[in-house]
Formats: structure tokens, sequence, C-alpha cells
């Protein structure tokens, strides 16, 4: 039988039809299996199931924006290591092979102020030279270091507003124009007599007390300016932050405020934590206040539901100073606090007879918190209350570097 010549047209069409596609689908199969093809498929990084601490659940972003999360063995290697990028630097190579870097910090000042007058810089002066060299390098390591934390634990803080509140802490002496950030139990007493010198209030700071530093320094803060004036100030002036390691300064808080007399932390934080935290507490410590034991004062800091609210003596830098949002343009350590401050105060022109004070007026007889002081009281303390207390300050040891206290901390 003979089709009709009308049909062999549709009929060939659709057998020509049939075998393109299945030409085209072989060779989609051949691509999908030829190496040097590029596929777009999301990147996939050796993390163990077990080794990450925060994940984003926000969706998948595009190839060159991808990140691999942050794991618990990249925080620990954060915390044990100086900033990558400040390898090569002298500072950077000391940190390295010092197993203490607080330690090596100490020994650093020490070296930098063996000179019998660190203020009569001289210009000519090689040894002089080399030193500004050195306090300027550590500088750039500090800042790198606290801007790798900050673009990892905190990406975009620095782009964020600022409120009052975030600069309520920060001092202003607008002749010199300084930002300083006070920092309890870090020199922050003798700081303020150096503003107060800075600024015309006083013609030094051996002639001001503990109690005028604090209380009648006339000093302004940041937080007193208008929006124009704060953001001015905040993009032009050297904004400073002295720090000192976290253990030290908690304990030297607590010696400071519960074993002096003190007629306010004794009544208003010492009768909350003694009644909350003391069982069978007598009649007399309920009263008074005074007797608290550092045990008891660190189950007041890391109870979440506390008696009495946190102070600013032992609220982490972190927290108190807003460092990520700030960014700070010097970094003092208490370990190295004499050759960091004068050097500060030569690059902004300080008078030469203003040099930082080293005395000691609040409690003048007792010994300064050190390293084997902070030892003794956090003995008293569990492993499980070391690691909490450790956390509490963690953001602290991270941003500024300083070396886990105990070995069995994590």
């Amino acid at each position: 039988m003979k089709l009709p010549g009308a049909l062999y047209c549709p009929l060939w069409f659709l057998l020509l039809l049939a075998a393109g596609s299945l030409l085209l689908l072989v060779r989609l199969q051949d691509l999908t299996d030829t190496p040097g093809v590029n596929v777009l498929v999301a990147p996939r990084w050796p993390v163990d199931k077990d080794d990450v601490e925060t994940v984003s659940s926000a969706s998948l972003p595009e190839l060159q924006d991808f990140k691999p999360p942050v794991t618990k063995r990249h925080r620990k290697l954060l915390l044990q290591t100086p900033n990558p990028s400040a390898a090569e630097e002298r500072h950077g190579k000391l940190l390295l092979q010092t197993p203490n870097p607080a330690a090596a910090e100490e020994r650093h000042g020490k070296l930098l102020l063996q000179t019998p007058n660190p203020a009569a810089a001289v210009g000519g002066d090689g040894a002089e030279e080399q030193r500004r060299q050195q306090l300027a390098e550590t500088q750039a390591s500090r800042r790198r270091r606290l801007n790798d934390v900050c673009a990892i634990y905190q990406p975009g803080a620095s782009e964020q507003r600022v409120s009052r509140r975030q600069v309520s802490r920060v001092y202003v002496e607008d002749r010199s124009r300084l930002l300083y950030c006070e920092v309890p139990k870090a020199g922050c007493s003798n700081w303020k007599r150096v503003l107060m010198v800075l600024g015309g209030k006083a013609a030094s700071t051996w002639d001001i007390p503990h109690d005028a530093a604090h209380g009648a320094n006339r000093l302004r803060r940041l937080d007193s300016y208008d929006a124009a004036g704060i953001t001015e100030r905040l993009r032009s002036y050297t904004k400073v932050l002295f720090v000192r390691e976290p253990f030290e300064r908690l304990v030297s808080a607590f010696r400071d405020k519960f074993e002096s007399p003190n007629s306010y932390y004794h009544p208003v934080f010492g009768r909350a934590i003694i009644a909350r935290y003391r069982a069978n507490a007598s009649l007399g410590a309920l009263r008074s206040g005074a007797g608290v034991s550092f045990p008891e004062f660190v189950r007041y800091l890391l109870d979440v539901r506390r008696p009495v609210g946190m102070d600013i003596h032992w609220t982490p830098v972190s927290q108190l100073c807003s460092p990520c949002l700030l960014r700070y343009s010097f970094i003092g350590k208490l370990e190295s606090l004499e050759a960091d401050a004068n050097f500060l105060l030569r690059s902004v022109g300080a008078p030469r007879n203003l040099t930082f004070p080293n005395f000691k007026d609040r409690n003048p007889r007792a010994e300064r918190t050190s390293a084997t002081i902070t030892q003794v009281y956090f003995s008293q303390l569990s492993a499980a209350e070391r690691q909490k207390v450790f956390d509490f300050f963690y953001m602290d040891y991270l941003m500024f570097q300083y070396n886990k206290p105990f070995s069995d901390l994590t």
C-alpha cells in the first residue's frame, strides 16, 4: 500500500527530530563526564562533623563570597598563635617563639625602658630610633591581630552606627586630639592624670590625688558631645586603649574592692554576694558585706541571674570599649605600660617633661597583683570554674593575644 504523498514530509520530519534529540542527549552525557568542563557546584571544605562551632543559616552565597565555617580548631589556632599576617614582623617572630606572649610583652617593655630617659628622644640617635621602630611594629602587629579577630567574629562591626552608650567610657582630650577608653585596673587612674595635665587642668600628675583623678577630673566623655562632635572625633582623633591579662585584671579588681575597706562595694555588692552564695552567713557579714571570698565573687560573676548588676571593674574589655566598632589607633598593654604610654605621648606631641607616672597611691602597701598572685587566687577554684571564667573573658584573650593562664583550659 502506498502512502499518500502528503504524509511523507511529516514522517521524515519526525524521524529526523527523534534522531537529533538522541544525539543531543548523548552529547550532554559526554559533557558531564569530560574533564576540564566548568560545572557550577558548591565547594566542599574538609570540616569534621563535630568540629563545626558556628554555621550560617543563610542561603548559600556566591562562589566568590563563600567562606568556610569557623571551627573549634580555628578558634584554638587563633588563640594560641599570633596574627599570621604579622609573622614576618620582628615582634611577631618573638611572640611565635615565646611560650608566653604576655611575658614577652613585659620583657619587650623593659628593654625599651633601659635608656635613662625614654622621653628625651634624640633625632640622630640610632638606638632610640630603633626602639621607636620596634614600638611602631608592635602597634601594627596588635592592630592587625584585633582586625583579624573582628573580621571573623564581628564582621562589619566597624560600619555600624555608634551609640552614646558605646562611647560612654571614652574620655576626650581635645588639645592633643586623644580619645582614651577607660579600662579599670589597667592603669586608668594614671591615664586620667595624664589627660588632665595635657588639657591644662593640672600642672603635674604628682599633684593629683586618686579621688581627684576619678571624681573631680573635669574630663569630658565622648557621649557628652552632640552626634556631629562624636563622629568627627572618632574620625580624626587618636583612639587609645590599654588592656591587661584578664585573670590578673579580675584578681586586681577583687583585691581592691573586697579585701580593702570600701564604703560602696561592701554594702552594695558584698551584702548581696554573701546573702546569695554563703550558707549560714553570720548576721555581721550580712550587715557589713565585708569578707567576700574569691570563690563567692566568681560565683556571682558567672551567675546569669546575678543579685546585683555588672561593674566596669570586671566587665570584659571587648564589651566595655567596643574595640571592633571603634577601631582603636593605639593598643597598649599593662605588661609594657611605661614604654607604650611614653611612646604614645611622644607621638602626639606631648611636652617632653610629661612622662607616664608609675606610682600606686591606692592601697600603696599592698603588693601589685602579678601572675604569681593570680595563680594563688585561681587555685581556690575548681577546674570547671576556671574554665567558665576563661570563657567569660575569652574574647579579651583572643583579641589582645594573651595565652591561656592554665594548661587545662580549652
